[in-house]
């Protein structure tokens, strides 16, 4: 590693550090130059065998790879870091002198997220760039079980409220007796549980209608509702009847009909778990009461979670507490 990308990798920006793969140096500084000038930190590698030695230091955001080097080519090189747990989702653009069709699929069959051939423009290389960083990114931070938003996008969803000056509330959901289901049927059918519950609460938020209320996965069996305060109790309604209407069918027909589901305990005794049913807490921001960290009224919708878990079957519990003085 040269001492300039010494100095890239200790001052990466937020726009992400950019790995270089090319064995033609004017390319790559060509390459580089452009990315800096749009506020990217750059390294440079001269082919497959340092990139994968620098990627294993540094872990940048992205790599720029050339298909044509010696020791290691840009299409083996993109192998490696997809069979590597540690970089299969680091996002790769291949560049290459050949423009047939066949070779673009090669380098796409390969795990590369775009292609672009030489001689390109730089501008549409930043614009690659910059799109691939985003979906990237986007992708992180969606639940690969639901599809939904996690805890990075709905945390910034109430900083977004906050800044909005409006009044907002957040509801805390989940499953009530979920581990017997997990316990009975499995994971796999807990997931479809967990997946009747997103599609559920996504109706609920539809017709809700304006101002549009957000939903979020925060992971296991617990979703977020970001919403105006009169939206809450006609989406909790809704997202309760249509969730405990959708599970009826989840069930074994005898577990179904009975009423509830037999598990058993650590000490090997048969005990009785009702159906599932929703316990949904929330805690709203208005008035003289205003949050402004969104770990502090997640936390609050939480405790009233725990307080609507104290009732027998659905249950929402809302925080009305006023403010302190």
């Amino acid at each position: 590693m040269s001492e300039r990308d010494e100095v890239a990798l200790e001052t990466a920006n937020k726009l992400g550090l950019i790995l270089i793969v090319d064995d033609d140096e004017d390319i790559a500084r060509f390459v580089g130059i452009s990315l800096k000038l749009h506020g990217f930190d750059v390294m440079h590698a001269c082919d497959g065998q340092e990139a994968l030695e620098l990627i294993e230091r540094a872990r940048p955001d992205l790599c720029v790879v050339d298909l044509m080097m010696p020791r290691i080519d840009g299409v083996e090189l993109t192998r490696r870091l997809r069979a590597d747990p540690m970089t299969a989702a680091l996002p790769i653009i291949m560049l290459t002198a050949k423009g047939l069709t066949v070779d673009k699929v090669f380098g796409l069959t390969a795990g590369a997220d775009d292609y672009m051939v030489k001689p390109f423009d730089t501008s549409e290389l930043v614009a690659r760039v910059e799109s691939t960083l985003r979906r990237n990114r986007e992708y992180r931070e969606v639940s690969p079980l639901t599809g939904l938003p996690g805890n990075t996008r709905i945390g910034r969803e109430i900083t977004d409220r906050v800044r909005s000056g409006a009044d907002y509330a957040v509801a805390y959901i989940d499953i009530d007796r979920f581990k017997s289901v997990n316990d009975v049927y499995g994971f796999g059918r807990g997931d479809e549980f967990i997946g009747a519950l997103a599609r559920s609460l996504h109706r609920a938020v539809i017709a809700a209608g304006l101002p549009p209320a957000f939903l979020g996965h925060i992971g296991g069996d617990d979703f977020v509702i970001v919403c105006a305060p009169s939206q809450v109790r006609p989406l909790s309604e809704q997202a309760v009847l249509d969730f405990e209407k959708t599970t009826d069918g989840l069930y074994d027909e005898r577990d179904g009909a009975r009423g509830y589901v037999e598990v058993r305990d650590r000490r090997n005794n048969t005990q009785r778990a009702a159906l599932v049913t929703l316990s949904i807490g929330v805690a709203l921001s208005s008035g003289d009461r205003r949050f402004t960290d969104p770990r502090e009224i997640i936390a609050l919708a939480n405790e009233m979670k725990t307080v609507a878990k104290s009732q027998p079957g659905s249950y929402v519990a809302v925080d009305r507490r006023l403010a302190p003085g």
